[in-house]
């Protein structure tokens, strides 16, 4: 479980000792979000810092303007940066291209063949009756000729980059067999400042950092961003008026329920796969445990009863049981329960401290925080707890989710002192860096993929 939720969600509303979950760590984790605030709207900004060896090389020759069009974006590099941020691709530089086609008639595949490009992406934008524009592409094997791709799709002034975006999840599928994720988007924390001056807020932005919107902001702490299956509302805490509760907002229209302000702790929440439910750690019955709110009726279902502290609650994709963190072993370690509740079952046993657990889109996989030597690290495992592997190698690694593809992992670690977001690989090698100009950012949820 994360520092952040840990503090803020245990310790102002539990009684007695928590000597597992209270370390100098969290109550340092703690310090730092009181700590946070957001005056200027900023984009993330990312750094690849790793790449897969043997990358598929691939040619985004820049798109064709037609019938007028000025687009402001242009829609070829963004499609572009998209494929090398996964590290599946290696786009070639525009400064090697000896030409630069926009249909399939004018493309000379030899000349490709030479510069060892094994795909070409070719494109035109034309200007749209009525406004906006047409955007068009074509994906080739070079080395066969053979068209593997092609679509047309309209696009707003504003919407191009979006349109890049689902470009390049398009390209991506049918190049590796899995859908791409360019085309979603992230939800985090930020924060700057200190004293009078401090801020936080939650804010949602496109996947490659643009465009980011502000959610909720507050001089107070807001943790634990959860997204709705369908993508269309965000459950988050915060702490408006000095205590915890739950909300659950509308992106669209910006409504938002109040939907647990239990006295005590209200903390972490998670959608059902179906979006009815919402999972949730609650002490309003005195010690914090599991609990399942039916969403329209308000009705509670507790999962858990224990005098450990159970929290961080995760959904498996099927919807028939859920993870969780609970200290009731006597360190923090991953349990697992029945949606309708019965006896938890413990799932970890490698490692002095597993936290913060959640699934892979199969259900196969688990990624989790685990304390190693003083270390708080990233790894996966085995969902029913068999062998694991270290996905990260810093030392404040925590809040760690699945793309919704499964083929990456976002985490929130620090560099040089300060909280940004990491990307990683499952398979290892490509790894990305997700950073403000000013601030730190934490508390990473990637959306659902909907199509």
């Amino acid at each position: 479980m994360t520092a952040d939720r840990r503090n803020r969600a245990l310790r102002p509303q539990v009684s007695g000792p928590l000597p597992a979950l209270l370390s100098g760590r969290l109550l340092l984790g703690l310090l730092a979000l009181v700590l946070f605030s957001t005056g200027v709207q900023a984009k993330l900004t990312i750094e690849i810092t790793g790449g897969i060896e043997g990358a598929q090389p691939i040619a985004v020759v820049p798109f064709g303007s037609l019938d007028g069009a000025r687009p402001r974006v242009d829609v070829a590099e963004v499609v572009a940066a998209d494929l090398a941020r996964s590290g599946r691709f290696d786009p070639m530089s525009r400064r090697e291209m000896l030409m630069t086609p926009h249909r399939q008639e004018d493309i000379d595949f030899r000349e490709w063949q030479l510069l060892a490009m094994n795909t070409l992406l070719v494109g035109e934008i034309a200007a749209a009756a009525g406004g906006g524009y047409q955007v068009r592409y074509a994906l080739f094997d070079v080395f066969t000729g053979r068209q593997l791709l092609s679509n047309s799709m309209p696009s707003s002034e504003n919407g191009l980059r979006h349109a890049a975006h689902r470009i390049a999840d398009a390209v991506y599928e049918q190049l590796t067999g899995e859908p791409g994720v360019f085309s979603t988007r992230i939800a985090y924390v930020t924060s700057s400042g200190s004293g009078s001056e401090a801020r936080v807020a939650l804010r949602v932005a496109d996947a490659d950092g643009y465009n980011p919107q502000t959610i909720v902001d507050s001089p107070e702490p807001i943790m634990s961003p959860a997204w709705s299956p369908d993508g269309r509302r965000l459950a988050y805490v915060s702490f408006e008026n000095h205590q915890p509760a739950i909300y659950v907002q509308d992106l669209a229209s910006g409504r938002r329920e109040r939907v647990a302000a239990f006295e005590g702790m209200n903390s972490a929440p998670a959608f059902s796969p179906d979006g009815r439910q919402l999972a949730m750690s609650l002490s309003r019955d005195g010690n914090p445990d599991i609990y399942v709110m039916d969403l329209a009726s308000g009705q509670l279902t507790r999962l858990t009863e224990h005098y450990a502290i159970d929290t961080e609650p995760a959904w498996a994709p099927d919807g028939r049981h859920l993870v969780f963190t609970s200290d009731r072993g006597g360190k923090p370690q991953i349990y697992r329960v029945g949606a309708a509740g019965g006896t938890a079952q413990r799932v970890t046993f490698d490692g002095e401290y597993n936290a913060a657990a959640s699934y892979s889109p199969d259900g196969r996989s688990l990624v989790m925080v685990r304390r190693d030597a003083g270390r708080f690290f990233i790894v996966l495992t085995d969902a029913w707890g068999g062998s694991s592997r270290a996905l990260s190698s810093g030392t404040l690694d925590e809040s760690p989710g699945f793309a919704p593809n499964g083929s990456m992992i976002i985490y929130a670690t620090q560099n040089n002192g300060r909280g940004v977001l990491a990307v990683v690989s499952i398979s290892g090698g490509a790894t990305q860096r997700l950073s403000q100009d000013f601030g730190d950012v934490r508390e990473p949820a990637w959306s659902p993929l909907v199509r």
